[in-house]
């Protein structure tokens, strides 16, 4: 018996072992289809959550998080479907922060029922931004006209080749409000009773390094994934890294019709990518 407990198939079904699912969510996050290379997104990532949640003997889900924010609504389907399955199940969900949770990053990693980072992960950042460009004295500067036709008068929201008006900057601000309330309402109901630092300094866009969150109650300890998994469940548990289908890959690059077309979404991409990163002085 103790010969066949050792055989990788056989022995798992005689014996089986204590699982943990890894699964390492790192970039940007935005739907697919505005960001070609988007690290985190619902669809990439639904079915490899349903693996995860899937494995025999599971005694936890590990989620790995890397991630200076990005598309709220990918943010909250992404921790709805998670919440779902954890709860059906009544398994644990732990999170750990490698260089930055961030705004959207901190919404997943408050997806999870225990919040750990490195000593020098940056944290926080719950608050909304919006940012862009306006060349409306560019194009008139070289004289170039112009043509925009449509219908409804709020069409051209915050186009950035006319002047801002009041009443666009209104509606922008009442938007990121409403956001925002969403936001402080998911971490109040996912760290409730832990949070020890007044709303009013924790959750008006501000972030800091792991020891000034962890006293402000925005995680619960400081430690690496492996450490603090021995620790909860034993040196013999398992973990089980899932990784989303290469197919992903193969999607990517059916979209771009030509070399010149993929230089120039690189580069542009590029560009978005390291100005969430480069908030965060990474």
């Amino acid at each position: 018996m103790q010969i066949l407990e050792k055989l990788p198939v056989i022995g798992d079904i005689i014996n089986p072992q204590e699982k943990v699912a890894v699964i390492r969510m790192a970039g940007v996050i935005a739907d697919s289809s505005q960001m070609k290379r988007a690290g985190i997104h619902y669809q990439k990532f639904s079915k490899l959550i349903d693996r995860a949640f899937d494995l025999k003997n599971l005694k936890a889900v590990a989620l790995v998080i890397n991630s200076p924010g990005g598309a709220p609504a990918q943010c909250g389907l992404i921790s709805s479907h998670i919440r779902r399955l954890s709860q059906e199940q009544d398994v644990p969900v732990y999170a750990f922060i490698e260089d930055v949770a961030a705004s959207g990053g901190y919404w997943l990693a408050c997806t999870a029922d225990h919040i750990y980072a490195q000593e020098t992960s940056i944290v926080g950042s719950i608050g909304v931004i919006s940012a862009g460009f306006g060349f409306e004295d560019l194009i008139k500067r070289y004289d170039i006209k112009r043509r925009v036709y449509t219908s409804g008068k709020d069409k051209s929201f915050l186009d950035p080749f006319k002047p801002e008006k009041a009443d666009d900057l209104a509606r922008l601000r009442d938007l990121q409000e409403n956001m925002h309330d969403a936001f402080k309402n998911w971490v109040r109901a996912r760290r409730v009773n832990k949070l020890t630092a007044p709303e009013s300094e924790i959750m008006e866009g501000a972030f800091w390094m792991a020891p000034d969150a962890l006293e402000k109650g925005l995680i619960d300890g400081i430690g690496d994934m492996a450490s603090v998994i021995e620790e909860k469940f034993g040196e013999d548990v398992k973990l089980i890294d899932l990784i989303p289908d290469k197919k992903w890959f193969a999607d990517v690059f059916s979209t771009v019709s030509s070399p010149q077309s993929f230089m120039l979404e690189d580069a542009l991409e590029t560009i978005e990518t390291r100005s969430y990163w480069s908030r965060f002085g990474l």
